[in-house]
């Protein structure tokens, strides 16, 4: 039961195409992963290029080829890449079911559950143009006292309101995992990278809090899948 209700605080179903081919990620106890991303369209005819994470056990990957059509159920999780000078937070789709699907079924879904605890104080901000906008970072449970850090982005109203809570606030979030590249300077050097981040469409507030999470998190826990 308490595997249970760890999934429904984090669940994500989205379908798209293979757009890069599915490579070995890591091993765990004997258990191959593997990556590949794929192409999930937005209303506004762009696309959000996400990656996904699979076991070997769930499907044979050699079916995983671009081009190819899937629908994946699962989790976004996190986890802590210190192959640099700093850590780096890395976002996943953690698939628990994938199926093939013979053709493109056009808009594609790309939606995401997330119940969880402000780990970071809001940053609320204006765009040159006075769009509201807030970032956050949420703290979701994970099975044997793990967690994922997951950061979020809402507009508008719901900028405003978010811009209001405490470290240690349970919410609930609704919306979808987009993609968004960015530019850093490394040395003289400009780089060009790419974030993950969910996009908020509704929000609720519950009335839990979890103490731990009011102490702002310097260092986050390097997480296996």
């Amino acid at each position: 039961m308490q595997t249970e209700a760890i999934l429904e605080n984090n669940n994500i179903y989205i379908a798209g195409k293979i757009v890069e081919e599915c490579v070995f990620s890591h091993e765990v106890y004997g258990e191959g992963f593997y990556l590949f991303k794929i192409a999930s369209e937005r209303l506004s005819d762009n696309e959000d290029i996400l990656p996904v994470t699979i076991s070997e056990r769930l499907i044979d990957r050699q079916k995983l080829t671009i081009g190819t059509q899937v629908e994946v159920t699962g989790q976004l999780r996190s986890y802590n890449n210190y192959g640099g000078k700093k850590n780096k937070l890395i976002l996943t789709i953690f698939a628990r079911e994938i199926n093939l699907l013979e053709k493109e079924t056009g808009q594609n879904p790309n939606q995401i559950f997330l119940n969880g605890y402000i780990c970071k104080t809001p940053i609320y901000r204006k765009t040159p143009f006075g769009r509201e906008i807030s970032d956050i970072l949420i703290a979701v449970n994970r099975a044997y006292n793990k967690s994922d850090y997951i950061p979020c982005i809402a507009w508008g109203r719901n900028a405003r309101y978010l811009s209001n809570l405490q470290i240690g606030e349970n919410i609930k979030i609704w919306g979808r995992m987009q993609s968004r590249k960015y530019q850093k300077k490394n040395g003289e050097n400009i780089e060009e990278r790419v974030a993950y981040e969910v996009s908020i469409s509704k929000i609720e507030v519950g009335t839990e809090k979890k103490e731990e999470a009011k102490k702002e998190i310097l260092s986050m826990e390097n997480d296996s899948f």
